[in-house]
């Protein structure tokens, strides 16, 4: 019943969102693409984490876009934009144009995700945000775990077509945006100056320590692919063992989040924030004493279940601290804290591993208890 209370835009939304994560299929090829194209590793790592600053760079964009512009506009205008990109990357041959285009790409393809969680806000009854972002959450991850496959099965013939599809998809996308999608809130030019936005967002003592807690998170977060994999290695695992590790994350999500979620709604936020934040973090911290395919398969159980209980929480608790107005750019920053675990979670870990593994592990542990206790943190009530 509560499904069916939903309104009939946030479906379209849902529906749009899958097929443009169903076609994210260039960046799980890209690294594949560049050294199969006579490029080094580093190379192609450089290329990623170029994808990762344009990530950085569109999140505050897209948040004042959503206030500003209107949540349809800015998400047609991410789609369209990212599908020229792509068009372009595919015909990129030197490294520098390679990069310059990929840092377009990572900006144009991300530019939706405030104008999106802010759209929710908008059509939503707060009783109902949980669970719309749960099924959100859903669409996202049943098209990532679907375009990989598509996205092999393109690359074996021409990666040209890995790049015309991505590209297809989201132009469809955007297309879908502009004739189904309704407007959203706006706020007009003239009724704040410049940066008003983000400071006021920025003085909102609860959300900022829900930022930190977040970047807490996000860096421990990026160990999954980054330092778990040389983890599995170490113990004598093949890469085939890890994907059944990360196979592992999707399912539990696929199969339970949604179950989960109907029951998490009706609970208060922080808490929930809180100890999601914690397990998710504790659960890599096991990792370091985790040597067989059991241990670390319940190593994963620990993290996802963390996932499972802060992610849908996490957009509804944002929508709600943020005025109506503001609702683009609180989820801007939001997903900025976000982009900035994806830059550093995986450049950190890496050189904490290297020196000492067991450090990495603690230090996941530690970030969980912070992480905790700053999403717990309630303004004063001055009297």
């Amino acid at each position: 019943m509560r499904l069916r209370q939903l309104p009939r835009a946030t479906w379209i939304l849902f529906g749009g969102t899958f097929v443009n994560r169903f076609g994210t299929f260039v960046m799980p090829m890209l690294a594949l693409y560049l050294t199969r194209n006579g490029y080094s590793i580093a190379q192609a790592g450089i290329a990623v984490s170029a994808y990762g600053a344009g990530h950085i760079a569109s999140s505050m964009l897209g948040g004042h876009l959503a206030d500003r512009f209107g949540r349809r506009n800015t998400i047609a205008l991410s789609m369209f934009a990212s599908g020229i990109a792509m068009l372009a990357l595919s015909q990129a041959r030197g490294y520098p144009a390679i990069l310059a285009c990929t840092f377009f790409a990572g900006s144009a393809a991300e530019l939706y995700r405030p104008a999106s969680s802010a759209l929710i806000g908008d059509l939503v009854a707060p009783e109902q945000r949980v669970l719309a972002f749960g099924i959100y959450r859903f669409a996202v991850n049943l098209g990532v775990a679907a375009g990989p496959a598509t996205a092999g099965f393109l690359a074996d013939r021409s990666f040209f077509y890995v790049f015309l599809g991505d590209a297809v998809t989201s132009i469809a996308y955007g297309f879908i945006a502009l004739i189904a999608l309704p407007q959203g809130v706006r706020t007009a030019a003239h009724e704040e100056i410049a940066g008003e936005g983000y400071r006021a967002a920025l003085a909102d003592r609860r959300f900022v320590m829900f930022l930190l807690a977040t970047l807490c998170l996000t860096w421990v977060d990026f160990q999954m692919t980054s330092t778990l994999p040389i983890h599995v290695q170490r113990q004598g695992f093949s890469a085939l063992h890890y994907g059944m590790l990360i196979s592992l994350n999707g399912a539990l999500i696929v199969i339970f989040e949604l179950a989960l979620t109907m029951w998490t709604q009706r609970l208060p936020p922080q808490p929930l924030i809180a100890i999601g934040y914690f397990l998710n973090c504790i659960g890599f911290a096991f990792t370091g004493l985790a040597r067989t395919m059991p241990a670390l398969a319940v190593t994963v159980v620990i993290w996802t279940i963390g996932e499972m209980i802060y992610a849908p929480v996490t957009g509804a608790y944002v929508t709600n601290l943020a005025p109506e107005r503001l609702r683009g750019r609180y989820h801007g920053l939001y997903v900025m804290a976000y982009s900035i675990g994806l830059m550093l979670g995986p450049a950190i870990g890496t050189a904490v591993f290297e020196r000492s593994e067991t450090a990495l592990w603690t230090a996941c542990g530690v970030s969980g208890v912070v992480a905790a206790m700053l999403a717990l943190v309630k303004p004063r009530v001055l009297i």
